[in-house]
């Protein structure tokens, strides 16, 4: 477990509930085992700013999306917005990637369906 946390876990005995320092030491000693993780494994990432950068672009629709109509549009929705952040994260343009693979599939051998989706995708 580790010394800092035994001491942490002693210093909180000592601090009141409600007080900042209380509540510090709380949220620390809450998350004690991924600040482990971090430290032994630093390709772990300390924190998930990057996934909420990802989803903060669409973040100003979310009211408005809860009117989509029903729950099929809803989820229509959701599928395409999940397929363009996708195709974001794989370094593409969303706009060319959207052009060029529907247009595919008549043409497309079975064999190459694989080369379809967002990480695998070469614009042709």
């Amino acid at each position: 477990m580790g010394v800092l946390c035994a001491l942490m876990v002693a210093l909180r005995d000592t601090v009141h509930n409600g007080s900042t320092n209380g509540k510090a030491l709380d949220n620390s000693l809450k998350r004690w085992m991924a600040l482990w993780r971090y430290r032994d494994d630093r390709a772990v990432p300390i924190d998930n700013n990057w996934c909420k950068n990802q989803v903060l672009p669409w973040a100003p629709g979310r009211k408005a999306w809860l009117f989509a109509g029903s729950l099929r549009s809803g989820k229509r929705g959701d599928a395409i917005i999940s397929l363009i952040q996708s195709v974001r994260s794989s370094g593409h343009d969303p706009d060319a990637y959207l052009k060029d693979v529907p247009t595919r599939p008549p043409t497309q051998r079975t064999g190459e369906i694989a080369a379809l989706p967002p990480q695998r995708w070469l614009p042709a």
